[in-house]
């Protein structure tokens, strides 16, 4: 048996989710060798290889870590929802107060002795997302009643989305709104779910009335300076504008691997806007590759959720699609100047060490589901 024989039968459930996953890996250690390299005589004299290596790690770690989660039967994160839960909300209160304030944010915790940070949003969004899942599953029989079924669920939404908010206002929109679509496709009363809308305003509304009591802890004049440079100024900020020179430079074809010139000007030309230095590299047919890659995903999921025979599993795989999808094209529409600057990173993609395994765990998750969808169809 050939060596891809042996991978073939190796990896279970939808091959196309495999393969969209496979080819975003591709363009992560690509792009990523390439838009590190003014980043590497910053940080560490030159030496370029060492960001494709670590990426590389990740990417491979990342990869087993997807083999393992779409071997477990899917029903164990069920059982886990509540403890993962309850180690996110400390964590998220710890990074809060207490986190490593890099670029102006406080969202990372710096693990001790090995240089490295943890993004504890990353971890809450799946923790979320599967507590969530769960909590709908399980209340079917009486999901339109108010206090029963609908108030367990908005309370860890709101408190989780309000704990992210302050340090990273789009990472706690996108949550809220994932939360939403699950609920409406939960079959959640629809007067409920505009009621959260009316409370997560609520919680926006305190946040900005917080901010002004504590200056310097929230990040409202970032919020503030995205959006007025997105509503009066139309060519955008100095990050947009090198972004779009990024992709205009792109034109059809790319200028090729490693030939960028606006890595060396576009701030996180490895995690926001790498989207840009795509486009740049390999043109509008790379760009459009890795969009049709989201969409494919978006559609063999909405196929599994409907073939799904347990609620858990078609709710979970909902969930993880969306803020994975929704996420993706948030970072499109910034670079491509569609939406005020989000500061998000594209799934997959982006250079990142949690992202990255978070991203292959949801992966992971989908596939168990899907999986599991195949051996009853062969029943």
């Amino acid at each position: 048996m050939s060596v891809f024989a042996r991978i073939s039968s190796e990896l279970q459930g939808d091959r196309s989710i495999w393969a969209v996953l496979s080819i975003l890996a591709v363009f992560s250690l690509l792009v990523v060798y390439s838009s590190t390299g003014t980043l590497a005589y910053q940080k560490v004299g030159g030496n370029t290889e060492i960001f494709l290596i670590r990426q590389t790690v990740f990417i491979i770690g990342g990869l087993l870590i997807t083999y393992f989660c779409h071997t477990f039967n899917y029903m164990r994160f069920h059982r886990a929802a509540p403890y993962l839960f309850f180690i996110a909300l400390p964590l998220l209160f710890y990074t809060l107060f207490f986190g490593a304030n890099i670029n102006d944010a406080r969202r990372w915790i710096q693990i001790p002795f090995t240089g490295l940070t943890f993004q504890t949003s990353d971890f809450a969004k799946l923790a979320l997302v599967i507590y969530v899942a769960r909590s709908i599953s399980a209340k079917q029989d009486y999901i339109k009643d108010w206090k029963s079924a609908f108030i367990p669920i908005i309370v860890p939404v709101l408190i989780v989305c309000g704990l992210i908010a302050p340090a990273d206002l789009s990472t706690g929109v996108l949550l809220f709104f994932t939360c939403l679509m699950m609920m409406f496709v939960g079959r959640v009363d629809v007067r409920f779910i505009l009621a959260l809308l009316i409370l997560g305003l609520m919680v926006f509304a305190l946040l900005i009335f917080t901010a002004e009591a504590f200056p310097g802890f929230f990040r409202v004049d970032t919020w503030s300076e995205r959006i007025r440079d997105f509503v009066t100024n139309p060519d955008g900020g100095y990050q947009v504008q090198q972004a779009k020179i990024a992709i205009a430079n792109g034109e059809w074809f790319g200028v090729g691997p490693g030939n960028s010139i606006q890595r060396n000007y576009l701030p996180s030309p490895y995690s926001d806007f790498i989207y840009a230095i795509l486009c740049e590299e390999y043109g509008i047919i790379g760009g459009t590759i890795v969009i049709s890659m989201y969409i494919v995903l978006f559609f063999r999921i909405t196929r599994l959720v409907t073939k799904s025979s347990k609620a858990f599993g078609a709710m979970v795989a909902l969930g993880l699609g969306i803020l994975m999808i929704t996420q993706a094209f948030v970072n499109i529409a910034t670079a491509l100047h569609l939406i005020p600057v989000a500061g998000v990173t594209l799934p997959m993609v982006s250079r990142g060490g949690t992202s990255t395994l978070f991203t292959c765990v949801s992966f992971g998750i989908i596939l168990s589901v899907s999986r599991f969808v195949e051996l009853n169809d062969g029943d």
